[in-house]
């Protein structure tokens, strides 16, 4: 089963410095039908104005992985963790037992970021951040692997989250085709962060979310010059 979720019927809020659309419920947004896929809680697409950013609030128990767009974000923690990761790179945050951060964009441009949820397998973790350079030239016309908590992927170079599901990007040119295999329980969300694709025959655009399940396989096939962002995890 593969289903679109077009950019247009998005969830959305303009706060003015923040402009958000929402793949799943979340604060004001609420849709019954999308609360979650699978392990997948939160997936937001955020507009960040130049200058403004997420002043210090508390997370527990989550799996947050942020993927940088364009500009970059700041990050502070109480935990005395500070660190600036720049478009194309990622930062991962296991909220655990508790933690208190801020994230700001002190860039002179507008940062865009998807924000992704994860509920861990397990609460209670010690809470912790990361973050790591991934070269987009790493992922040509293949998956690479940013964040994984899949036993795995353990030994790899993607930053670790406590949660058995795994982050992965990959830059397509036009008319190339990735092939992804999914094994039996697992379920995915796509989302093109630029460009157009066709996934096993349904086409999605720019921003568009693509939720999977009970699907072997995936043949992705670009129509333009395309950056993929997908998370694979446990049903």
């Amino acid at each position: 089963m593969i289903e679109l979720r077009p950019f247009a019927t998005l969830g959305h809020a303009d706060h003015g410095w923040l402009d958000a659309r929402h793949h799943f419920s979340f604060a004001s947004y609420r849709d019954p039908a999308r609360t979650n896929w699978g392990r997948l809680r939160v997936w937001n697409d955020d507009a960040i104005a130049a200058g403004t950013g997420f002043d210090p609030h508390p997370h527990r128990d989550m799996e947050i992985v942020t993927f940088v767009r364009e500009g970059a974000i700041t990050h502070r923690d109480n935990l005395g963790n500070e660190g600036r990761t720049e478009a194309g790179d990622v930062q991962i945050m296991s909220a655990g037992t508790g933690i208190v951060h801020a994230e700001y964009n002190l860039e002179p441009v507008t940062t865009r970021i998807f924000q992704i949820w994860i509920i861990p397998d397990r609460a209670g973790g010690a809470p912790r951040w990361g973050s790591r350079r991934f070269p987009k030239d790493g992922r040509s016309a293949r998956f690479e692997i940013l964040a994984s908590g899949r036993p795995a992927d353990a030994d790899g170079e993607a930053l670790p989250i406590n949660a058995d599901a795994a982050v992965l990007a990959a830059t397509l040119a036009p008319g190339q085709i990735l092939r992804h295999v999914l094994a039996p329980g697992r379920i995915a969300y796509l989302v093109p962060a630029s460009g157009a694709v066709t996934v096993n025959g349904l086409t999605a655009a720019t921003r568009d979310g693509v939720a999977i399940r009970d699907e072997a396989a995936l043949e992705i096939v670009a129509h333009t010059a395309t950056e993929l962002v997908m998370v694979e995890a446990a049903a």
